[in-house]
Order: C-alpha cells, then sequence, then structure tokens
C-alpha cells in the first residue's frame, strides 16, 4: 500500500488480531514480529495520555489498554501499532504513557520506587526503566521514565513533585535513590 493512500483501518478487528496475538497473557512480542507496513492512520496518543481515534476519543479503557501492549516505537523515531500480520503508523505528541501513581518501598539509598501508568504497567525504577529529564525553553521540565522496549511515559507534574521532595544532592546533582542507583533529577546550581 502506498503512503498517499489510507489503509482500511478497522479498529474492531485490529484489536481482535491484537488480543489473539497477546493471548491474554505477558505482553506480545512485538519486537519479534515484521509484517509489512500498512500504512498510516488517524491514531492519536496525546500528551496527557489519552488516545482518539479519527478525532474522537477512544472512551474504552481496555480497548486503550490493549493497543497499548501492541505499541512499538522504531529506530526511524516513529510509532507503530503491530500485530504478526499488520504494522500501522500512528501518532505520538510527546510519550505514548504517562506515570500517574509513585510507590515508594524503604527509604535512603535502599527504597525502591514503584510506578503506574495510565495503562496501568506497573515497574520499578532501575538500571531498566531509568529515569530521563528535558527541559522546555521555558525551563520547565519533562521528566520521563523508561517504561519498556523504548517506550517512555511522560511523569505528571504531581509525582514529579513527589520525587523532589525526596531528592537529595550527591556530586552536585540533585536526584532520587531506587534499587541502589541515584537518578538525577537536575544540577544543584
Amino acid at each position: 500500500m502506498t503512503k498517499d493512500k489510507a489503509p482500511s483501518f478497522r479498529p474492531d478487528l485490529f484489536a481482535l488480531e491484537a488480543k489473539k496475538a497477546s493471548g491474554n497473557k505477558a505482553l506480545p512480542p512485538v519486537h519479534l514480529w515484521n509484517p509489512e507496513f500498512c500504512g498510516d492512520i488517524d491514531m492519536h496518543i496525546k500528551r496527557d495520555g489519552s488516545w482518539d481515534y479519527m478525532g474522537s476519543a477512544i472512551s474504552r479503557p481496555a480497548m486503550v489498554k490493549l493497543f497499548s501492549t501492541i505499541l512499538r516505537h522504531d529506530d526511524d523515531g516513529k510509532y507503530y501499532l503491530v500485530t504478526p500480520v499488520e504494522k500501522i503508523g500512528i501518532r505520538v505528541d510527546d510519550a505514548p504513557f504517562v506515570a500517574v501513581e509513585l510507590r515508594i518501598e524503604g527509604s535512603g539509598q535502599n527504597q525502591i520506587l514503584h510506578f503506574r501508568t495510565n495503562v496501568d504497567d506497573v515497574f520499578i525504577m532501575d538500571k531498566d526503566h531509568p529515569l530521563r529529564l528535558e527541559f522546555a525553553t521555558s525551563g520547565e521540565p519533562s521528566p520521563y521514565i523508561l517504561v519498556r522496549d523504548r517506550l517512555e511515559a511522560l511523569i505528571t507534574r504531581s509525582v514529579y513533585y513527589e520525587l523532589a521532595e525526596m531528592a537529595e544532592e550527591i556530586d552536585g546533582q540533585y536526584g532520587v535513590w531506587s534499587t541502589g542507583n541515584f537518578f538525577a533529577l537536575g544540577d544543584a546550581e
């Protein structure tokens, strides 16, 4: 299919194919699938983590969660929904997920920081799920955490403030500890 022509996308059939592929267990192995690119569709993940299709909100949380399990961020910098037989491009404003909850276990260097996303992915901040911080031209921080396979979550302002409250200074950097690793939140200057 050419890039000029939009694919005939049926969310219900695509979701059914995704559900069959996942088998209702662990995340599907989208990194192993290499189907032919079918084109881009008018699906969009906004900065606040909400999804829409053709300008209308996808209001069923189960559908959003299902689509999130077959989301892939490829080397070309684009985002795709992938099943064993289809690969379709979608738009993502910023990060595809939003970190909406933080749970702290322990304290100090031994504490473990648990995160939950808007699609209920739960993970621990560690070497495999590092924190990354960008600053807008206004100086406003945009903190991100790696969820899985090149897919990040934008950390909500309230969760970022929780992190900032527990920050300590180490070697000129403010940051937080999790799983024995120090994650910088910014310069101490």
